[in-house]
């Protein structure tokens, strides 16, 4: 029966409780996720912090257990038919722990579908759209004189959260219930108001139904730890 020890990444970030799952991240909206799943479950976890700073992502170990070199990823070492899983993505992980634990995702078929439908919108256009927003935004894309790019990704960013606002007319939740739809799109938007400083520019001040959301999700025990997991050095 294969071990934690056969994995390559517990060399560099040793497993202190090899019976629970193992996760290998960093608090950024992509990492948030997963570390506030794993909170609301009430799974237990190891959390190892992979340091952006240091290039952790990019050496040996981590590459063995995600090669694409993102955060996050877990090892369950009580995954299906009671073998170690390794899993990479986050939202194939929080669709795994859901399932694992029968949490945050909605057993009748069709408010399943449509909590992933939201998960996958998420995955799709807010990650990626904030993300490039974020580059031209805050970081090198400043340089840039073609101010194209910028202003793309801006109203692009714009219209999804108008998205989100529409959907969240007359709801408290994306579904019926806090779901890992809501898991996975809030930390997002949070870092675009925070981390990003960009509440101005998105005009945050027009959709008061994503704000009002934003609140509640972020409020929640459980969020508020896991903006903090892993503790940073």
């Amino acid at each position: 029966m294969p071990s934690l020890d056969d994995f390559l990444i517990t060399k560099k970030w040793p497993a202190k409780n090899p019976e629970i799952i193992q996760l290998y991240s960093l608090p950024t909206p992509n990492g948030i996720k997963v570390s506030a799943m794993l909170e609301e479950t009430g799974l237990a976890y190891e959390p190892h912090l992979v340091s952006f700073s240091s290039n952790d992502q990019t050496s040996p170990e981590f590459l063995s257990l995600n090669p694409n070199n993102k955060i996050p990823a877990i090892i369950d070492p009580k995954g299906p038919d009671g073998r170690p899983l390794p899993l990479f993505e986050s939202g194939a992980i929080l669709i795994y722990l859901a399932e694992k634990t029968g949490q945050f995702i909605s057993p009748d078929s069709a408010k399943r579908y449509q909590t992933i439908q939201w998960l996958m919108w998420q995955m799709g256009g807010i990650g990626p759209m904030f993300g490039q927003f974020g580059f031209f935004h805050k970081f090198a894309g400043k340089e840039i004189e073609d101010k194209r790019g910028f202003e793309r990704y801006r109203d692009e960013s714009r219209r999804l959260i108008g998205v989100l606002d529409g959907r969240l007319d007359g709801r408290e939740y994306i579904m019926d219930d806090y779901s890992i739809a809501d898991i996975a799109i809030w930390p997002w938007l949070r870092g675009m108001i925070g981390f990003y400083e960009a509440g101005d520019i998105m005009e945050m001040e027009k959709y008061p139904n994503a704000s009002e959301w934003l609140e509640r999700c972020a409020g929640r025990e459980a969020s508020k730890k896991a903006v903090n997991i892993p503790a940073r050095d």
